[in-house]
């Protein structure tokens, strides 16, 4: 583990954004970087992609959301 030297602006992006998906500020950073690797890594996926590689990885099954129609 170590400390990584942020800009002011993205530090308080990140804080705000970790209030919006309750994580702590460590934790969305983490996040941002893991899913910012994994972009990199993966150009040719999009982030839903990556996100839905990464829960099956974890043994979660993603279900598609029936939206009711009024």
């Amino acid at each position: 583990m170590g400390i990584v030297n942020i800009d002011d602006d993205l530090h308080d992006q990140i804080r705000k954004a970790s209030a919006v998906s309750c994580r702590s500020i460590n934790a969305q950073a983490a996040f941002w970087i893991k899913i910012g690797m994994l972009c990199e890594m993966n150009p040719t996926m999009g982030f839903n992609e990556i996100v839905a590689r990464e829960l099956r990885a974890a043994g979660v099954e993603p279900q598609a959301v029936n939206v009711a129609t009024p």
